[in-house]
């Protein structure tokens, strides 16, 4: 394919990845939502509505914002009254992503550097726009002539979200109480059997952020992004069912395949870094090299 075509194939993920900043999106219509006087997220409009039936948790919009009521002054009784509420609407059935409800508590918080304030359902996080955080692997070989082949998963077709997909090697969500290498070795054991000795090797390198929307609500997530170079004779497995199939590519291979509709697409986000970082992709020879860049790397205020 030529550059010109991959590049523009490239730039509308990356546009798709971030269209809450674009002059059509619903941004204007959404709500901030607040937590005393730090802003933690965005609230979708037919989110707010429902809100207001619950006056003891959050306060009426206000300045175009929402707030959580200053009763609840404690990480333990905000986390709490968020998950009374959830657990309503999601016996209600009116939200789909509740329906995906997964039990797993994620961190909200202004900053990732901050202390959390409360946490909730990972289900329930585009409902309030909060910033979602995770880790990404590159998992990748060095022939003896130098040659760089990455591994890619194929991940399972019964998955909640993008089943099917290309993925890669490993990565998952941030989970309230657990860190950031913590998670990604943990990810590593869990979904491509990677032992804890060797995902420790894994060198963080960079973070990729993009918020964008659906009908659902406002994904605003930022992705800690590590490269690990595995041993020639090291093959992932299947570990816990989330993946169908691994893959050795050479990375012309994975180049090409950025450009279909075969990758997950914030992993595909994470792949095209790599190929920025390591040279595969360079300024003179691919158009849009900037705007990559610089889709790579927004961040939501």
């Amino acid at each position: 394919m030529a550059n010109s075509a991959w590049s523009e194939k490239v730039l509308r993920l990356l546009r798709r990845m971030n269209n809450f900043y674009l002059p059509v999106s619903n941004r204007e219509n959404c709500l901030r939502f607040k937590i005393g006087e730090a802003q933690i997220g965005w609230i979708p409009p037919h989110v707010a509505s429902l809100l207001e039936r619950f006056p003891e948790v959050f306060s009426p919009p206000h300045d175009g914002a929402v707030s959580l009521c200053h009763s609840l002054d404690s990480y333990e009784k905000r986390s709490e009254a968020m998950d009374a509420v959830l657990q309503t609407l999601r016996q209600e059935g009116s939200l789909p992503c509740l329906k995906g409800w997964r039990d797993e508590k994620y961190s909200v918080m202004p900053k990732f550097s901050d202390p959390p304030l409360m946490w909730i359902e990972r289900a329930a996080t585009c409902l309030f726009g909060v910033k979602q955080y995770g880790v990404h692997l590159n998992g990748y070989t060095v022939s003896s002539s130098g040659e760089v082949s990455m591994w890619l998963a194929r991940r399972s077709p019964t998955k909640q979200t993008y089943p099917g997909l290309l993925d890669n090697v490993a990565a998952g969500g941030l989970s309230a109480g657990f860190s950031i290498k913590q998670t990604l070795v943990k990810e590593c054991q869990e979904e491509a059997c990677i032992p804890a000795a060797i995902a420790e090797k894994a060198c963080p390198v960079t973070t990729v952020s993009y918020t964008y929307e659906d009908e659902e609500g406002v994904y605003a997530e930022t992705q800690f992004v590590f490269d690990l170079e595995l041993p020639l004779d090291f093959k992932p497995i299947i570990g816990d069912k989330e993946v169908q199939e691994f893959y050795l590519l050479s990375m012309d291979k994975v180049k090409d395949l950025l450009a279909t509709e075969d990758f997950k697409p914030n992993c595909a986000m994470v792949v095209l870094d790599f190929l920025i970082r390591h040279s595969f992709i360079e300024p003179d020879t691919v158009p849009c090299y900037q705007e990559f860049v610089a889709g790579l790397h927004q961040t939501l205020e």
